[in-house]
């Protein structure tokens, strides 16, 4: 076992004693298909939690996207995302002829699946922001890829704003049923639906 592979075995389950990082397949089960986890987005740590959540099998070919100058911003970090989570790199600062999408649609004509937040950034407020643009384009571009909504729950609740050590809470990531964009469906009108569905999968008690 290479050491990247150790550290990702004990990230895994560290995530998983610290938060619980329990998975709850409410509307598919968690087989081995090339999809987009899309979800609700409240901290850094959110991407951890969902990938500590798949089954081992499915971590090797689900990639998270991570900011590029965050996330190579010292060895360690880089060496982290790049060969522990196989991280799609995106830059934050773009010039105009840069497709924001090329990283993650070379990812998804390579056979991996992603996981997103369309919010495009985090949000402490408990309702997601609406979606941004790329989940359509991502869902017009690759029809076969099944587009999964997910909720993370109580993770903002692990890393208090200002705290540096992580509090033990239970978390979930509650993951639905498929989407798929229908036929000659409006842009706003899918992200909208996109949306509805990640909050639908919200615990009855947040």
């Amino acid at each position: 076992m290479s050491r990247a592979d150790l550290m990702g075995a004990l990230l895994a389950f560290v995530a998983r004693l610290i938060t619980g990082a329990q998975g709850h397949w409410k509307g598919c089960p968690p087989e081995a298909l090339q999809r987009i986890y899309f979800a609700n987005h409240q901290s850094h740590l959110d991407w951890v939690l969902i990938w500590a959540a798949l089954p081992s099998e499915l971590r090797a070919r689900t990639r998270p996207i991570a900011a590029r100058d965050y996330w190579t911003a010292s060895p360690f970090k880089h060496w982290l995302t790049r060969e522990v989570f196989n991280a799609v790199y995106v830059n934050r600062q773009r010039t105009d002829d840069q497709d924001p999408l090329e990283p993650l649609t070379q990812a998804l004509q390579a056979g991996d699946s992603l996981v997103i937040f369309p919010e495009g950034t985090r949000n402490q407020t408990g309702e997601p922001q609406a979606f941004k643009s790329g989940l359509f384009h991502l869902a017009e571009a690759f029809p076969q890829v099944q587009l999964v909504p997910a909720w993370i729950d109580n993770v903002q609740r692990v890393m208090p704003k200002g705290e540096v050590v992580p509090v033990p809470i239970l978390c979930t990531v509650t993951f639905g049923a498929p989407l798929s964009l229908r036929a000659g469906e409006d842009k706003r009108d899918f992200l909208d639906r996109a949306r509805d569905a990640v909050v639908a999968l919200r615990p009855a008690a947040a």
